[in-house]
């Protein structure tokens, strides 16, 4: 099993392939928090993705916030969100011959909240997400000096892309996991409310708030590891 950094599509990304005889069971698509920290090298997801034959995608998006709107420190013209949506389908097909829906999409506080932007959108695309610690009404970092006073004008303006108000409840992906740590100060509240809208739809969806390792922080994330990884080899394998 090894990781390495490629290009995918002229930006930077970390790769990690599992020791398998065979044909790798999907690709995990893993978006990184505001802390810019990938799964390389992290010991417990590498042995998680290992044991269940995934690939793992960790693109770098410093900063970004894995929305529909640009960011010109990521590119002045493609959104990170639509960056993803185009452009890793591609790669994992042309280097693997993995297409959508076999694409499984997971991430951590910015990248959770990201993962989930992803997969609301792009539901078909994009049917299995575990979001771990999601900061999913990141508007309140707003006019605190985060990334965020760039990109959006407003708080209003950055509420208006949060995750939740892009729910569909005719397009949604099939398997969802949310997990946040009840003692998490940041995110818990986002999730929540999160929690609230789609049990309101009636879609089906998992989650976990009440297991607990210490609030925010990898700490939480990497105990989440196996549950996590488990969840989207299990469901990949049902597409």
């Amino acid at each position: 099993m090894t990781w390495s950094t490629i290009t995918m599509a002229g930006k930077p990304a970390d790769l990690f392939l599992p020791d398998s005889p065979t044909k790798p069971a999907g690709v995990v698509l893993f978006l990184h928090g505001y802390d810019n920290a990938t799964l390389k090298a992290n010991a417990l997801y590498t042995a998680a993705l290992n044991q269940h034959h995934l690939i793992a995608l960790c693109p770098h998006g410093p900063h970004c916030w894995w929305t529909d709107a640009i960011y010109p420190a990521f590119d002045e013209e493609v959104s990170p969100l639509e960056f993803l949506a185009q452009h890793v389908p591609d790669y994992c097909r042309e280097a693997w011959s993995i297409e959508p829906p076999h694409i499984a999409v997971c991430g951590v506080e910015m990248g959770g909240q990201g993962a989930l932007q992803l997969a609301y959108r792009h539901a078909r695309q994009f049917p299995v997400v575990v979001a771990i610690s999601p900061k999913v009404d990141f508007e309140t970092w707003w006019g605190h000096g985060t990334s965020l006073d760039e990109i959006f004008s407003d708080r209003e303006a950055a509420r208006q892309r949060t995750a939740t108000l892009h729910i569909h409840p005719l397009n949604y992906p099939k398997h969802q996991l949310l997990l946040c740590d009840p003692a998490d100060v940041y995110c818990m509240d986002g999730v929540v409310t999160l929690v609230s809208k789609l049990s309101s739809t009636g879609m089906p969806f998992e989650y976990d708030l009440e297991s607990t390792h210490g609030g925010f922080g990898w700490n939480y994330a990497n105990q989440m590891a196996s549950r996590a990884v488990e969840f989207m080899a299990t469901k990949l394998k049902t597409l």
